[in-house]
């Protein structure tokens, strides 16, 4: 133990104790021991923490054709994946994610409570599953196993083999009780948020081989590959998914087209579809029957789009370069647009939104990496709250800020993890955390933050000062760190942990220790490298290390795989006559961040010192020199409350 003096000013500048108490002094062996990241080095992933001279990875492209009877509420679907085995090992089986079986009532996930609210459907029942190897088309029996479904290959698929699998299935839409997939009620019509709705082939990989965690309602990992699909729905519904339309002269009136044309030219809103469109029956191409919509994709890791008779429509353009669609098309223009129904009408609602998808999706593009796809797509319907490939479902009710918030947040899933592809289920604050960081600086910039700071249930709930509000997290011996799994983290802790701390960690590397210019460097790098790839936590902590020139071991050990916490202290205050003042600054904690030291002098004079990492790595008792300016009014430990340091009582005198 290591008794600590409070000291008090008397005449002349001399300090002398006040009161006594007593912590225990950091030991800095184990916080600056050398850390052993949980995957080693090798030919698939390098030391720098980039991709290895022998990376791989597999791909699934799918061509999907469905249809909708809105009557029964029930998706029909049809697909060929065309899976390519880029892995060195010969494979034997396929595994296929199966998500709607969460709905099941003996499914593992209903046990938890998450969707079901009492609620059931039948999940998808798979009609037929055919594979086609070397020309020879072969009927297969799935085995179905939860929310998988195992598919034994007619014969070895060698490496750099390709098989192509047929599936046709159908299931029941749940109602809003499905949460992230859902048939919605609004005033002119039922809203059809579709996603996880259709076999997706799991992703085999060089760290677990088949990643096949059942779904319970948490996160995902999924391969990338190039999209095609077509939905048939009734001629009275607009639709709008993932990607680019491909078929707008066979969907959309010469009106609708004309706007989003206008659109394509406007850094304002365009409506494409107004409130007297939706309630006019003539305002669509048909009056009866049903109208089939084609979409595609291209380097994406799924796709999914909402349907509707009730929905407005507005658009308008997003500043980068034109993109190409598919092949054999020409480039056509970005559109940032919003889909919601009468209920999200409002100045401070929905009429806003596309001004955010806007500003989320250029402001990105310029600070990280740029948008690929041609379109972003803000859904008013649910209020899931969730993210995929160029669409995003949020809620019609939503108003700013929080529509703000959640548009944002959710559009930022684009970079994290539909661009950078991590495995969200192992390792979520590689998806939340990273996601919330680049948001928080969104909020930041947008109209010179008209909403900022954030401050919501992902990041600085409270008072908006993450370095207030992380204490509470930092000091709950239930908190989990950031390495534990998705499915492991309990609601209690999900935001918390996951997305704040996972996004106060970056910044607290960015502000307080790299410093913007080289940690925006090397996290530029980070995505730039394993942009359509799957980085784990070892290559994210060995890039950064690399490309910023620091030993960064004591963080990652420190933040991510621990709840370690700063905690220092102002100890004895000298200064003899007029001669420079001497601090003691004590470290109680196991997480030394660089920390200003600030001297107040009765004259008025202010210094600052910042006292680096480095200085803690053989003592936890540090004497602080600075320069005579008379009597000393004030001694403070992080004067500006820039981090989470647990115990401030002792931070001044």
């Amino acid at each position: 133990m290591h008794a600590r003096l409070f000291l008090l000013p008397l005449l002349g500048g001399v300090l002398v104790p006040a009161a006594l108490s007593a912590k225990t002094l950091s030991d800095p062996a184990p916080v600056f021991a050398p850390l052993t990241l949980p995957d080693a080095p090798n030919v698939y992933r390098s030391g720098s923490g980039l991709p290895g001279p022998q990376y791989w990875q597999n791909r699934t492209d799918y061509t999907i054709r469905s249809r909708i009877d809105t009557q029964a509420h029930v998706l029909h679907g049809s697909e060929t994946i065309t899976y390519t085995n880029n892995s060195p090992e010969a494979l034997d089986v396929l595994w296929v994610q199966l998500d709607q079986n969460i709905y099941r009532q003996d499914s593992r996930g209903s046990f938890l409570g998450r969707f079901s609210s009492g609620s059931h459907t039948s999940g998808m029942e798979i009609e037929h599953v055919s594979i086609v190897q070397g020309g020879r088309e072969v009927d297969v029996t799935p085995l179905v196993s939860d929310t998988r479904m195992q598919l034994r290959l007619p014969r070895t698929l060698d490496s750099h083999g390709v098989a192509f699998v047929k599936v046709d299935w159908h299931y029941t839409i749940p109602g809003e009780w499905g949460g992230r997939t859902a048939v919605t009620p609004s005033r002119e019509g039922e809203i059809y948020e579709i996603a996880q709705w259709y076999p997706r082939l799991s992703v085999y990989d060089d760290r677990a081989g088949w990643n096949t965690l059942p779904y319970l309602g948490q996160e995902f990992y999924l391969e990338y590959g190039s999209f095609d699909y077509s939905v048939t729905v009734p001629w009275n519904f607009t639709l709008v998914g993932s990607g680019a339309l491909l078929n707008p002269e066979q969907t959309l009136t010469p009106t609708e087209r004309s706007r989003l044309a206008q659109a394509a030219q406007s850094d304002s809103r365009v409506m494409i579809r107004t409130i007297d469109d939706v309630t006019d029956p003539k305002s669509h191409l048909k009056q009866s029957g049903e109208v089939t919509w084609h979409y595609v994709m291209r380097n994406s890791r799924d796709v999914a789009f909402t349907a509707s008779p009730a929905f407005l429509w507005d658009a308008a353009r997003i500043n980068l370069a034109p993109v190409v669609p598919w092949t054999n098309y020409r480039a056509v223009p970005r559109l940032a647009m919003s889909v919601y129904p009468r209920e999200g009408i409002g100045p401070h609602g929905w009429d806003r939104s596309t001004e955010y998808v806007k500003h989320a999706i250029e402001y990105f593009s310029s600070q990280w990496y740029e948008y690929p796809w041609p379109n972003a797509i803000n859904l008013g319907g649910h209020g899931a709250g969730m993210e995929y490939p160029g669409i995003v479902f949020d809620g019609m009710s939503d108003r700013d800020p929080q529509l703000f918030w959640i548009t944002t947040h959710e559009l930022g899933h684009d970079w994290f993890p539909m661009i950078v592809g991590s495995d969200e289920r192992r390792n979520p604050f590689m998806d939340e955390g990273f996601n919330t960081f680049i948001d928080a600086y969104a909020s930041d910039h947008f109209h010179n933050g008209e909403f900022a700071p954030k401050r919501d249930p992902e990041f600085a709930p409270k008072t908006g000062n993450p370095a207030q509000d992380i204490v509470p997290v930092l000091t709950d011996p239930g908190a989990p760190n950031l390495m534990t799994g998705a499915d492991e983290i309990s609601e209690k802790y999900r935001h918390s942990v996951t997305y704040f701390k996972g996004a106060y960690g970056l910044k607290l590397l960015r502000e307080q220790i790299l410093g913007p210019v080289r940690f925006d460097a090397a996290f530029r790098r980070y995505i730039a490298v394993w942009a359509y790839h799957h980085p784990s936590p070892s290559d994210f902590f060995r890039l950064m290390s690399s490309e910023a020139g620091e030993d960064l071991s004591w963080f990652w050990r420190g933040w991510y795989f621990t709840n370690a916490a700063p905690d220092y202290a102002v100890g004895s205050v000298e200064q003899p006559g007029n001669d420079p003042v001497s601090v003691q600054v004590l470290n109680y904690g196991t997480l030394p961040l660089p920390v200003v030291l600030r001297v107040e002098y009765q004259d008025g004079t202010v210094l600052d010192r910042r006292i680096p990492t480095e200085a803690w790595r053989q003592t936890s008792d540090l004497k602080v020199t600075f320069e005579p300016h008379g009597a000393v009014k004030a001694v403070t430990l992080d004067p500006d409350h820039v981090i989470p340091d647990i115990d401030r009582t002792d931070n001044r005198k």
